[in-house]
């Protein structure tokens, strides 16, 4: 074996360029994110059950609640049969569950009612307006002041209505100060609501990698954007009256295909093409933000006791770019 240094002779001949070699081929192709979480919180939630799962829910239901009643009743008569005093306990407490069952169910049929006074009341006022009938339109404000007379925060638009409204001598006239003056403070409070939605929901799916966690904390943060919604306009609904109402707004947007979104959504938030400049997560997140807020602005619609009139209709842009360019400057400078 040779010691020392080996000489390797090495032909003349140029070095290979960079700039020669061949492109690396992209294998994977970026597409724009779409807003899954929220496109499958949406059909879930507009999803209409089936006649035929409406019939075995309900008489799974029956048959579960026959068989609880039953065996409750033979526990109770069985423990009074061996031990009246706990049997006799044992009933109060089976009274006190089904009381607490039945003040429930109230309290959902009354929520179902204040839900559908505000539909009367906006199917009302827009028969009035058409008609231009100035006594309707009196009936539909009075109904309306009725239903804010217990809120101190609207305290002022009723005294100013009442000021006001001898003055108006037409139908629109008296309506469009009844939305300026009682319903306008309102729409601005729900504004409010549809901006924290879209920033939760922008911001766990961007941050939260768990498969479907997204769409479960989409649907959830929609279904308590819209009860809110509800509640700021007085309707104030129950579980059943929410779930109802969510569905008619879902329905909605699957069916005028509003639930998309692109970058023209987007470009008064971010400006340009910016889905292309987007890790995926954190474009998918900023397009399920947006997409909660065109929710929003369809919640308002529905539950907003008079059509808009006078007042500026929200823009779904608008919130967007007040909900989410925060966010997007916090994560940028991150």
């Amino acid at each position: 074996m040779a010691k020392g240094p080996v000489l390797i002779e090495i032909e003349d001949e140029p070095a290979p360029k960079v700039a020669d070699a061949p492109p690396v081929p992209d294998t994977v192709p970026l597409v724009a994110p779409r807003g899954e979480a929220m496109q499958m919180a949406a059909r879930v939630a507009a999803r209409k059950p089936s006649r035929l799962g409406r019939l075995f829910w309900g008489l799974g239901g029956a048959l579960l609640t026959a068989v609880l009643s039953a065996a409750a009743w033979d526990f109770v008569t069985g423990w009074i049969a061996r031990a009246p005093l706990v049997g006799w306990a044992f009933s109060g407490l089976m009274a006190a569950f089904v009381l607490t069952l039945l003040i429930v169910a109230l309290r959902e049929l009354a929520a179902l009612r204040r839900l559908t006074r505000l539909d009367g009341l906006r199917h009302d006022a827009a028969q009035a307006l058409e008609q231009n009938d100035l006594p309707a339109a009196r009936a539909v404000v009075d109904r309306l002041d009725a239903l804010y007379r217990a809120r101190p925060e609207a305290e002022w638009g009723r005294a100013r209505l009442a000021e006001l409204r001898g003055d108006q001598m037409d139908a629109e006239g008296l309506l469009a100060l009844a939305e300026d003056t009682l319903v306008g403070p309102l729409d601005r409070a729900a504004e409010r609501e549809v901006e924290a939605a879209a920033r939760q929901v922008a911001t766990v799916t961007a941050l939260v990698p768990l498969a479907l966690a997204d769409v479960v904390v989409a649907l959830t943060a929609n279904l308590r954007m819209i009860r809110r919604i509800a509640e700021v306009y007085g309707g104030r609904g129950g579980v059943v009256g929410s779930w109802r109402l969510t569905r008619a707004v879902m329905a909605h947007l699957v069916a005028t295909g509003a639930v998309a979104v692109g970058d023209d959504m987007l470009e008064p938030v971010l400006g340009g093409s910016i889905l292309g400049k987007l890790s995926r997560r954190f474009g998918e997140g900023l397009v399920n933000g947006a997409l909660t807020a065109r929710v929003g602005v369809a919640a308002i619609e529905v539950c907003r006791p008079l059509a808009f009139q006078a007042g500026e209709r929200p823009k779904a842009r608008r919130l967007v770019k007040q909900a989410l360019s925060g966010l997007f400057q916090t994560q940028r400078s991150t």
